[in-house]
């Protein structure tokens, strides 16, 4: 038997499957987040607290100062938004890296919003203009976050979601 072969049952027999989630939100629906501001999960990693969403800002709209404690990896589908404590601005096809530390606050000025895919690694924490923390959030929040919407609407929970 070939090496590739064996490699190809290896991947067989204990590889995670390969997974699609639909543009519909009948597979992930955009779930409120603040004024304004929407998720859509895409996928949640437990054991790395890693978690996938796309961001969706209505016209103006902001997500609030934090700082993350991983990093973080955007492209921005959609519109546009920026950091009010930056001077870019990030539109349609741009890609954003950002280190772990950094406090920032994501505004959209945009008249027709954003839409933006994350890819998150680690913990969200939101503070106040003095650093205070007002809330932290992790791949577990963001697991809640879905599930008590999904099952206060009667949505069924997509499984294809852990990863």
């Amino acid at each position: 038997m070939s090496t590739m072969s064996n490699l190809d049952a290896v991947v067989r027999e204990y590889a995670f499957p390969d997974i699609h989630i639909g543009a519909g939100e009948d597979e992930s629906p955009y779930v409120p987040f603040k004024e304004n501001v929407f998720i859509r999960h895409l996928a949640f990693d437990v054991r790395n607290n890693v978690y996938a969403n796309i961001l969706w800002v209505k016209k103006d709209g902001m997500l609030g100062r934090h700082r993350h404690r991983g990093r973080i990896f955007a492209c921005t589908l959609e519109g546009s938004w920026r950091y009010l404590e930056y001077d870019w601005v990030a539109r349609a096809g741009s890609y954003v890296q950002e280190s772990p530390g950094a406090v920032h606050t994501l505004v959209s000025d945009d008249p027709n919003g954003m839409k933006t895919i994350f890819i998150l690694n680690g913990s969200l924490e939101f503070v106040d203009d003095n650093d205070n923390l007002l809330e932290t959030l992790d791949v577990f929040w963001f697991i809640n976050h879905y599930v008590s919407y999904c099952r206060e609407n009667g949505i069924e929970i997509n499984k294809k979601l852990w990863v």
